[in-house]
């Protein structure tokens, strides 16, 4: 039996991406996307909650992200989760879960959510697919 290892996200970016290079000379950039979800209960108390994701991105996707992303631009991702485990040099065991993207579409106005500091917005019509 196969499994299934596939997630989706829209949001934010929360800083720009950073780039950087394996020995082998191949590209890795990463960068966090900020989810929000707001909701109303029964007694009519809003709610918001914020989420945020750890994004990787290797390859010409890399290259991609680097150059069409920046802080506060709407993105859909889609990836799958994964988690690695390192030991620092005091000896403390470390885990991170991250989103490896294979696919990046740029949505909406570039930093339109942190000018005017309100909820996302549907896409807008143009969007750029990698």
């Amino acid at each position: 039996m196969r499994g299934l290892n596939k997630v989706m996200i829209i949001g934010h970016l929360g800083r720009d991406p950073e780039i950087r290079y394996t020995p082998s000379g191949k590209a890795v950039t990463s960068f966090a996307v900020e989810t929000r979800r707001d909701w109303t209960t029964p007694d009519g108390q809003r709610h918001e909650e914020t989420e945020w994701f750890n994004v990787i991105a290797w390859g010409s996707l890399a290259e991609i992200c680097k150059q069409h992303l920046s802080r506060g631009q709407q993105v859909y991702i889609e990836g799958r989760l994964q988690t690695r485990g390192w030991e620092d040099s005091e000896g403390k065991r470390h885990y991170r879960t991250e989103i490896v993207a294979n696919e990046m579409i740029v949505l909406g106005e570039r930093r339109s959510h942190y000018e005017n500091n309100h909820a996302p917005e549907a896409a807008d019509e143009e969007s750029l697919t990698f």
